[in-house]
């Protein structure tokens, strides 16, 4: 072995310990971005399912509400604290769902607001 050669032993762990650390990170933030987007995927389906409910023809806002929190119920624990608010106009139907989503920091829970509108159905 030559003397290059000597120095040079040992070179992959070292590169593994410090490269480690950081895979591990990025990891961690693509999980935690993926649980995010999935909360907020959850609660814009909620908002849009509670506002399609008010907005049929003899929809009112305790379908909207019950429609929203059957939604929010199926996608399991993405959302937390839920709080859905819905609003019923001659023309449009509203839902707002609001809650907390999945972290993977302790004691951080990021929050999140979604909101959906569509007309509301009238027979001409």
């Amino acid at each position: 072995m030559t003397r290059l050669g000597r120095r040079e032993r040992g070179a992959a762990t070292v590169e593994v310990v410090l490269l480690f650390p950081a895979m591990i990170l990025m990891v961690w933030i693509a999980l935690g971005a993926g649980m995010y987007h999935w909360g907020r995927t959850a609660a814009l389906n909620a908002a849009q399912t509670g506002a399609a409910a008010a907005a049929a023809e003899d929809g009112t806002i305790a379908d909207c509400d019950r429609a929203a929190r059957d939604m929010a119920a199926r996608v399991g624990d993405a959302l937390s604290d839920l709080r859905i608010s819905c609003s019923l106009t001659a023309t449009t139907a509203t839902a707002t769902v609001s809650g907390s989503v999945l972290s993977l920091v302790p004691g951080w829970t990021p929050s999140l607001t979604q909101t959906a509108t569509v007309p509301v159905e009238r027979i001409t």
